[in-house]
């Protein structure tokens, strides 16, 4: 019956991932904050380069792996601390060559924190205050509010944190990929690599969000319940519960990451034994909301607030509202969905969901159901397909020119200095352009790898990711309902990374044995 599930799943994931293969021989999904402003861009796909991106990128993948290859020679404790120091070199590097400034939530979560640190300022939680409609963020803020009490009140103590979560997701992704393969001669460097200098994710340090601390919590907590399932040491799922606790803290997509792990736990109960899953699942529940507690339960005593913070807070009802739009296909409504929250419903939580229902139920009616049809696809296609996670502007940033203007009719997109670099990657210049293109290519290629491992594991009846496959076909699901940005995606590229460059070894090794025996 398990065996059945778990290739059910496979199934689901492998159709999703070659509609996205299918979908990208015709349609492009572009994200370009200079040339469109905030909104989601598909348009013709140009196969003539794109299958040009492809060789090329394939070709590099390959010179790659084989040079990472010669590194299985030296022991760990050298290579591991080199890749990673690489890594975070290079992302100094970048940091201060494309200086970019916090601007929208990035700049209002900062400035909270300097009120609070500063000022004792908390009147955010007031009725009409973006704590009040958004209580989730509080977690953010105080992050930043630690950070610069203890450290210098600069950006860049907060960049070089970016820094070292972006390192521990790599680590992470090499021990997970470790535990998934099993005993190996292959030390495997050639994932660690991948993972440190994975392009996104090295520009997204620039992100003063929550992005890239809760990426780094919640691959660690999928590492140690995946380790747990194998190894059956309690002490593992301690770690993954408590860092699934504070990934889900700073984001509460952890939810998603809960479900698999509690659903791989039912799945391995037999081989873990039924006293100690018990005993996991109860250790994994309990601990899961403590933060939130806690930081209530602080709050109120401190008369900060006299509520619950999420007791008007916008409701979920504002997303999924947001979710179905015809125009954008479930991206930004232009402060549509907020004018509801905060003018007709006054910031009342109850009020306003009862006005969402109506407005989704309205939407719903007024559209055919092609139309319907139509949005979800493009939405799905292009939240997944887009590839760059908007790092062109979370993490490169611009000059503050536009041709197009953005949401607010202007660009907030600032550098604190410009150099050689944001010259060259001014506007749309073609470096810019070309660095999305790479991107882009990239990701259609880990795709087509992914769907490899997956027919691969289908037809070997090897089911050990179920646990990755069980997030990402959940971070599909709830995106699509829910508003988009494929940025909101960003915690599953280490997911991504894995399954992928488990599909790109099996070629490889394929390939090599079919037409290179000796």
């Amino acid at each position: 019956m398990v065996r059945a599930i778990q290739k059910t799943l496979y199934l689901i994931l492998a159709c999703f991932i070659g509609l996205f293969i299918a979908s990208s021989f015709f349609i492009r999904a572009k994200y370009n904050y200079f040339v469109y402003g905030d909104t989601p861009v598909l348009e013709k796909q140009q196969l003539g380069l794109f299958i040009l991106g492809i060789v090329v990128v394939l070709a590099l993948s390959v010179i790659l792996y084989k040079i990472c290859l010669k590194l299985n020679q030296y022991s760990w404790k050298i290579v591991i601390p080199a890749i990673l120091l690489c890594s975070f070199a290079i992302q100094i590097v970048i940091i201060f060559l494309f200086p970019r400034l916090p601007t929208d939530d990035s700049q209002t979560v900062l400035s909270l924190a300097l009120d609070m640190l500063y000022r004792n300022d908390y009147s955010s939680f007031d009725t009409t205050g973006y704590l009040h409609m958004f209580p989730f963020n509080f977690s953010i803020v105080v992050y930043l509010k630690t950070l610069l009490q203890l450290f210098l009140d600069n950006y860049l103590v907060i960049k070089i944190f970016n820094i070292l979560f972006t390192l521990l997701t790599s680590l992470m992704i090499y021990l997970l990929y470790k535990e998934l393969k099993g005993k190996s001669e292959d030390h495997d460097y050639g994932i660690l690599v991948f993972a440190a200098t994975y392009i996104p994710s090295l520009f997204m340090s620039n992100l003063i969000y929550n992005d890239v601390i809760a990426t780094a919590f919640l691959t660690s907590a999928l590492y140690f319940a995946v380790k747990f399932i194998k190894r059956k040491s309690l002490k593992d799922i301690v770690f993954a519960a408590i860092f699934l606790a504070v990934g889900n803290y700073f984001r509460s997509i952890g939810v998603i990451f809960l479900i698999a792990v509690v659903v791989s736990l039912l799945f391995n109960m037999r081989a873990i034994g039924v006293k100690k899953a018990l005993s996991a699942l109860f250790i994994t529940a309990l601990l899961f909301n403590v933060p939130g507690w806690a930081q209530n339960a602080v709050l109120q005593a401190t008369n900060v607030v006299d509520e619950p913070i999420n007791e008007n807070s916008a409701p979920v009802y504002m997303w999924l509202n947001m979710g179905i739009n015809l125009e954008t296909f479930g991206f930004w409504d232009n402060w549509q969905s907020y004018t509801i929250y905060q003018q007709d419903a006054n910031y009342n939580k109850e009020e306003s969901t009862q006005l969402f229902k109506e407005e989704i139920s309205h939407k719903l009616s007024e559209a055919s159901l092609s139309d319907v049809v139509k949005m979800y696809y493009k939405k799905i296609v292009w939240t997944w397909t887009e590839g760059t996670y908007q790092m062109e502007r979370y993490g490169l940033g611009n000059d503050g020119s536009s041709s197009n203007g953005g949401r607010m009719g202007f660009v907030m997109d600032r550098y604190s200095y410009t150099n050689a670099a944001t010259d060259l990657f001014k506007g749309d210049s073609s470096y810019r352009s070309g660095l999305l293109w790479l991107l882009y290519v990239l990701n259609f290629l880990m795709y087509v790898f992914i769907l490899v491992r997956l027919i691969g594991g289908i037809r070997a009846k090897r089911f050990e990711e179920t646990s990755l496959i069980l997030v990402v076909l959940g971070f599909i699901g709830f995106y699509l309902l829910w508003e988009i940005k494929s940025r909101y995606i960003y915690p599953v590229y280490p997911l991504l990374i894995v399954l992928s460059y488990m599909g790109f070894n099996d070629v490889y090794d394929y390939m090599l044995k079919r037409y290179f025996p000796r």
